[in-house]
Parts: structure tokens; C-alpha cells; sequence
């Protein structure tokens, strides 16, 4: 940067000019740097942790796993695929939310549902809110997202609930 500033100013350049220069090469880097804070993943890292958020069925770009949003109505009468929106696949499950017993009926209507051992199929988050994330083993999923999404419009479409 001196070099290209004694380049377009001369060789007698003075200091304050100087100082201005980079003092507005640093805050042009700041202000690059986002909103974040000083804690937060910046740049390349930030991109490929991040799943792109195209729906209630993503692939996982760390993992390759297969990440579906899913939107609980835990103590219905039956199991089932009620509705497939951009927040997440909802579905109603024929357990009371209590002692995990929602979420034990849920990845066993899943694992029906998609033909898939209940250990391919793992709570990644929400175990104890309506909005969860299922994580399905890249290995053994042999769908691709859009695959998915329609089996459960299908499941959601038919209106045949599993019990």
C-alpha cells in the first residue's frame, strides 16, 4: 500500500496524508467484516457451515446429512404428515409430549414413513419444543431433498395416518 501511495502522491508525501490513507483502508476492512461481533464465524467458514435455507429439507454442507425442520402437534390420535410449508414439515404425533415419548413416536413414524432404521434417524434439536430438527444419516438416506419433500407432500396429500 506505501508503495502505491508514494506511486500516485510523490516520494514527499506527507505524514498526515498518510495516516488518512490508512486510516480508510482499515475502516473499509471493518465495516466488510458484518454485524457479527468479535465472536462470530466470518468469510469461507461462515458459507460452508451454513445450510442454505431453501425449505424444510436441506443437506447439511459440513456433514452431508440431511437436515428436515420439523413443526410438532405432539397428542394427536393418530401419526401423520398434516402440512409441508417453507417453516417446516408439520406433523401430528400419536404420543403425549412427556418424558420424550413425543419425540421417541415421531422418529418411529419417520423411520416408517421413509423406509429407514430408527438409528439412521437422530433429534438434533428441540427435545422439548414443537420446532425440531431431525437429522437423517447421510449413508443410509438414499433421498435427495427434493425426494423428500415429496414423500411428505404425498403423506401430507393422502391423509392416511399411521398409528
Amino acid at each position: 500500500m506505501l508503495q502505491a501511495f508514494k506511486a500516485i502522491f510523490g516520494e514527499s508525501a506527507n505524514s498526515v496524508a498518510w495516516q488518512r490513507a490508512t486510516s480508510f483502508s482499515s475502516m473499509s476492512k471493518k465495516s466488510s467484516k458484518g454485524a457479527g461481533g468479535k465472536h462470530s464465524k466470518t468469510g469461507k467458514d461462515e458459507i460452508a457451515n451454513t445450510p442454505a435455507p431453501n425449505g424444510p429439507v436441506l443437506v447439511d454442507a459440513k456433514t452431508g446429512n440431511l437436515i428436515v425442520k420439523i413443526l410438532a402437534k405432539p397428542g394427536a390420535k393418530t401419526s401423520g404428515i398434516t402440512d409441508v410449508s417453507e417453516e417446516g414439515i408439520g406433523c401430528q404425533i400419536a404420543a403425549p409430549p412427556i418424558d420424550g415419548e413425543a419425540n421417541t413416536e415421531l422418529i418411529k413414524y419417520l423411520s416408517k414413513l421413509l423406509n429407514l432404521r430408527k438409528s439412521d434417524i437422530s433429534l438434533d434439536r428441540g427435545s422439548k419444543s414443537r420446532q425440531k430438527t431431525i437429522l437423517l444419516d447421510k449413508d443410509s438416506c438414499r433421498y435427495s431433498p427434493e425426494q423428500l419433500i415429496a414423500i411428505f407432500r404425498n403423506e401430507a396429500s393422502s391423509g392416511m395416518y399411521l398409528p
